[in-house]
C-alpha cells in the first residue's frame, strides 16, 4: 500500500471515519467520537492502517485552519451582547479557574509550568459542537439551558484565540521573561488584526463582489479559501500560529454582506477536513497511555468533566437561572473538545508537549466527550439524588419571583408555561384582544424582560405547585404548555391536573407515543410542532398549484383527523 502514499492514507481515513461516524450515531453518541475512535483503530498504536500519520497530520493542519476560519464567520457579538454579564463574569471566571486547577494537576504529576499551564488550558474549553447539539436534543437550545449553553460557548471560543496566541510563549526556549514575550506576542497579534482589518474592509468585499459577479462558485470558494490560508500563513510567517490567522480571515469576512454565501461553500469542505482531523487526533491516541499515565490522563479527565459541571452550574444559579436549567448546561458543557486538539495540536508543534503528554491529553479528552451525553441522559437522577443531600439539597431548591400583584383577582385567565416562540405568538394574541394571562417561566433575563413591558409573570419551574397556585390555577381557564422537552411538560401537566382536574390544558408533543402519553396524562389537546409545520407547507404549496380553500380546509382537517384521531 505504500505506492498509495497520501491518498491510499486519506482512503483508509475517510472509510474509518465513515464506519466510526455510522457507528456512532447508531449508538446515538457524537459522531466526533466515532471519527476519533476510528482513527484510534487505524493508528499506529493498534493497527497501523493508516500508513504514513505525519502525512495525514499535515492535511488535518487544513482541518484545524478552515474550523478557526468558520469559527470567525460564526462568532456573534450580538449573540455575546444578548448574555454579556454571564458570558464576561461567569464565562472568564469558568475558564480562570478551570486554568488555574489544571496547572496544579499538571505541576502534581511532574510537568514543567509551560505543559502544566497547557494542560490548564486544554481542560477549560468545551465542546460546542457536542454541548450545543445534546442541548438541541433535549429541546433545551431556544430556552433558559440553552441561553446558559450559547454564554458560555462563545466565551470559550473566543478565549480559544487568545489562547492560541500565548501557546508559542510558553514553548520559547527563554521563560526568564514571560511577560516581554506574551507582550511581543500580543502586539503581534494587535498588528495583524489591525492589518487584516483595513484590508478587509477596503479590499475583501470589492474582490469578494467581483468575483461574485462571474457566477463560478469554484472562483469564489478558491478565493475564501486562498484568504482563510494566505492570513494563516502571514500570521505563522509574523511567529503567531497558522490558527489565529484563519480565525482573523473568519472575521473579516463576517462583517462583510457575503458571510453567509461564504460560510455555505466552505462548510462542506471544513466537514471533510475537520473529520481528518479528529481521526488524525484519535491517530495519536495511545491506549498504553491509560496504563502508563493514569494520573494524567483520568485527573485531566476528571476536572474537565467534574470542574466545570460544578463551575458552569454555579455561575449560572447565581445569575438567576433554575437549578434544573444550570444543571442542563453544566452536564452539556462537562467535556472537552474539537478546540482542545487544536490547542494540544498547537502545544505540540511549538515543543511543549511529547508524544507522551500529547497522547494522554488526547485520551482524557476522549474519555470527556464519551461521557458528555451519558451525564446529560442521567440528568433527572442526578438533580434527584442531589436535592436528596442534606446540604446541597436545599441550596439546588429554586426560589420563586412573582411579578405582578393581582393574583387575588385572577379569574378564568390564562397560564403560558415557556415563552419560547410559540409561548411569545399565544401572549401577543391574548394582549391584542384583551385576555388576561399569566406567564411562567425559568429565564431570569426574560422574566426581567416581561416585567419592564408590565406582563405578569413568575420566574420558576412550573412543574411545582406552590409555582401553579402563584398563578391561580384553580381560578384558570386555560394552562399552554409550549416548551418542547416531552418530560418537562408531562410533569407540568400530572401536577396541574392534580390541583385543578376539570382545567382545560393545552400542550406540545413530538411524536406519536407523546401524543398518547399526554392525553392519558389529561392534556385536552396536544398540538405536534412539525405535523402542523408540515401543514402549512401543504396548504400553501397546494394553493399554488390551484387546490381551492375549501378543499384545502377539507384535506387538512382529514390528515389532523388521521394523526390525532377523534380527541
Amino acid at each position: 500500500m505504500e505506492e498509495l502514499g497520501l491518498v491510499g492514507d486519506l482512503a483508509f481515513v475517510a472509510v474509518a471515519a465513515f464506519i466510526g461516524g455510522v457507528v456512532a450515531r447508531s449508538l446515538r453518541l457524537p459522531t466526533l467520537l466515532g471519527y476519533l475512535a476510528a482513527g484510534l483503530v487505524i493508528g499506529p498504536h493498534i493497527s497501523g492502517l493508516a500508513g504514513d500519520t505525519e502525512q495525514v497530520q499535515r492535511v488535518a493542519d487544513l482541518g484545524v485552519a478552515l474550523l478557526m476560519f468558520t469559527l470567525g464567520i460564526r462568532f456573534s457579538l450580538r449573540e455575546l451582547q444578548n448574555v454579556r454579564w454571564l458570558a464576561l463574569v461567569g464565562g472568564l471566571g469558568q475558564i480562570s479557574i478551570m486554568i488555574g486547577l489544571g496547572t496544579l494537576l499538571g505541576k502534581a504529576v511532574g510537568l514543567s509550568t509551560g505543559q502544566a499551564l497547557l494542560v490548564g488550558s486544554v481542560v477549560s474549553i468545551s465542546s460546542t459542537m457536542v454541548a450545543l447539539r445534546l442541548l438541541e436534543g433535549k429541546g433545551e437550545i431556544g430556552g433558559p439551558a440553552g441561553s446558559v449553553g450559547i454564554a458560555f460557548a462563545l466565551i470559550q471560543d473566543l478565549a480559544v484565540v487568545l489562547l492560541i496566541v500565548m501557546i508559542p510563549v510558553l514553548g520559547a526556549d527563554n521563560h526568564d521573561d514571560v511577560l516581554a514575550n506574551l507582550g511581543l506576542a500580543s502586539a503581534k497579534a494587535l498588528g495583524l488584526l489591525v492589518a487584516v482589518w483595513v484590508v478587509g474592509i477596503f479590499l475583501v468585499p470589492r474582490v469578494l463582489g467581483r468575483v461574485t459577479l462571474t457566477r463560478s462558485r469554484e472562483l469564489f470558494l478558491l478565493s475564501v479559501v486562498a484568504l482563510a490560508l494566505g492570513t494563516a500563513s502571514v500570521s505563522f510567517l509574523a511567529g503567531l500560529s497558522l490558527a489565529f490567522g484563519a480565525f482573523l480571515a473568519g472575521l473579516v469576512v463576517s462583517e462583510s454582506e457575503y458571510a453567509h454565501q461564504t460560510l455555505a461553500e466552505v462548510f462542506p469542505l471544513r466537514e471533510v477536513f475537520a473529520v481528518v482531523f479528529f481521526v488524525a487526533a484519535g491517530m495519536l491516541i495511545n491506549p498504553a497511555s491509560f496504563l502508563d499515565e493514569p494520573q494524567l490522563v483520568w485527573g485531566i479527565a476528571a476536572i474537565g468533566i467534574f470542574g466545570k459541571l460544578l463551575l458552569v452550574t454555579a455561575f449560572a444559579i447565581a445569575f438567576g437561572y433554575s437549578r434544573k436549567a444550570a444543571l442542563t448546561a453544566g452536564l452539556a458543557l462537562a467535556n472537552m473538545g474539537e478546540f482542545s486538539f487544536v490547542l494540544a495540536a498547537e502545544g505540540v508543534k511549538e515543543g511543549i508537549f511529547d508524544a507522551d503528554q500529547n497522547g494522554a491529553v488526547l485520551a482524557a479528552v476522549l474519555i470527556s466527550i464519551a461521557s458528555s451525553p451519558l451525564l446529560l441522559l442521567a440528568r433527572e437522577p442526578i438533580l434527584k439524588g442531589i436535592r436528596s443531600l442534606p446540604v446541597l439539597g436545599p441550596m439546588m431548591k429554586d426560589p420563586m419571583e412573582v411579578h405582578y400583584s393581582e393574583r387575588e383577582s385572577l379569574r378564568n385567565h390564562v397560564i403560558v408555561c415557556g415563552f419560547d416562540q410559540a409561548g411569545r405568538e399565544l401572549g401577543d394574541v391574548l394582549k391584542q384582544r384583551g385576555f388576561r394571562f399569566v406567564v411562567i417561566d425559568q429565564d431570569p433575563v426574560l422574566i426581567r424582560r416581561l416585567t419592564k413591558q408590565g406582563v405578569p409573570c413568575i420566574l420558576g419551574d412550573a412543574a411545582l405547585p406552590t409555582v401553579l397556585d402563584q398563578a391561580a390555577l384553580a381560578q384558570a381557564r386555560v394552562l399552554a404548555v409550549t416548551m418542547p422537552d416531552v418530560s418537562v411538560v408531562q410533569s407540568v401537566l400530572v401536577v396541574a391536573k392534580q390541583l385543578n382536574p376539570r382545567l382545560d390544558v393545552i400542550v406540545r408533543g413530538d411524536s406519536s407515543e407523546s401524543l398518547t402519553r399526554l392525553h392519558d396524562a389529561g392534556a385536552s389537546e396536544v398540538v405536534k410542532s412539525e405535523l402542523e409545520v408540515g401543514l402549512e407547507f401543504v396548504r400553501h404549496t397546494l394553493h399554488r398549484m390551484g387546490v381551492s380553500g375549501q378543499e384545502l380546509q377539507a384535506l387538512i382537517a382529514r390528515r389532523r383527523k388521521d394523526i390525532y384521531g377523534d380527541r
